[in-house]
């Protein structure tokens, strides 16, 4: 049998459950996953195997109407993402229904002629009456060329489309190694993991404009890892809300990126956070390299 190999770029508003499902088609965690919109910030690969066919899976930011740079740069990624993928996937929330953000994506993939594959997630909090009805409506626009029905969340119609996609790919070699389940750097992943704790401590109380980056990564002696990171904030106001009482917060989210990264990395870590006030630390080229953006004007 003849190995197959393809880029599929993830499409889809904030919250639409991209991240959840290209952890998994993975079957594994490579995207951090929050109920804050837009956590996704940069293109993500993830590497996903189906028999024979490897699926580079493109986890992009969500589509939005953007207001300030961070948010231009992020669209950007995504539609540079779905640029030169072999397969473009639109994941709708079935509970939200066609958006703003929905009719924005389709739009933009009738201006740039491609076709896609539906996917509407989170099948498990909707009427199936209800379901059929919003994937005619989104049929009508004539930009599908097949629709899938999953849950993201618990693996309902994954496998399936996990069929589709490798018998949709192009015949080809393998881009990256069998065990490999990602492109990013485990820098990157730390910066992210912890991003990903910072927010889920913090939902409501701490702005989207905050960011995470690793400013050091030592190996020591006894084969465990020391890594610091550094939590950019924009006001003064922040920093002690990221501290929490005595330092409680900040301890108790290094604790839980710790944990986990220990598990992901199969070492154990030492893992040092601090706070840092940035004013309009999302005007600078520097924190978008960090995140792996392109800076836009």
């Amino acid at each position: 049998m003849t190995s197959r190999c393809g880029f599929v770029a993830l499409l889809g508003a904030p919250n639409a459950g991209k991240s959840t499902l290209l952890n998994a088609l993975v079957g594994a965690k490579v995207s951090i996953v929050t109920q804050k919109v837009q956590t996704t910030r940069t293109r993500l690969r993830g590497v996903a195997l189906a028999g024979k066919a490897q699926l580079v899976l493109v986890d992009t930011p969500g589509i939005f109407a953007p207001r300030r740079r961070l948010d231009r740069a992020m669209v950007a990624s995504a539609w540079g993402g779905a640029a030169d993928a072999d397969i473009i996937a639109l994941l709708v929330d079935a509970k939200e229904g066609v958006s703003a953000d929905v009719e924005r994506i389709i739009t933009g993939l009738k201006e740039a002629g491609r076709q896609a594959v539906l996917i509407l997630n989170k099948i498990d909090v909707i009427r199936r009456d209800s379901l059929l009805a919003l994937a005619a409506r989104l049929n009508d626009s004539g930009r599908f060329c097949a629709t899938f029905m999953v849950s993201a969340l618990t693996g309902d119609g994954v496998e399936d489309l996990r069929a589709w996609l490798a018998a949709h790919v192009p015949p080809g070699p393998w881009l990256y190694p069998e065990d490999q389940l990602s492109d990013i750097s485990e820098r990157l992943l730390a910066a992210e993991v912890t991003r990903e704790k910072l927010y889920l401590r913090l939902h409501q109380e701490l702005p989207y404009a905050s960011t995470v980056t690793t400013e050091s990564w030592r190996e020591n002696k006894d084969g465990s890892l020391r890594i610091d990171q550094m939590i950019y904030v924009e006001r003064d106001s922040q920093k002690p809300i990221v501290l929490g009482k005595d330092g409680r917060t900040i301890r108790k989210i290094g604790e839980l990126a710790r944990r986990e990264l220990e598990e992901m990395l199969g070492r154990r870590v030492h893992l040092f956070l601090r706070v840092k006030v940035r004013p309009n630390w999302a005007d600078d080229p520097e924190r978008y390299r960090d995140i792996g953006l392109d800076f836009v004007d």
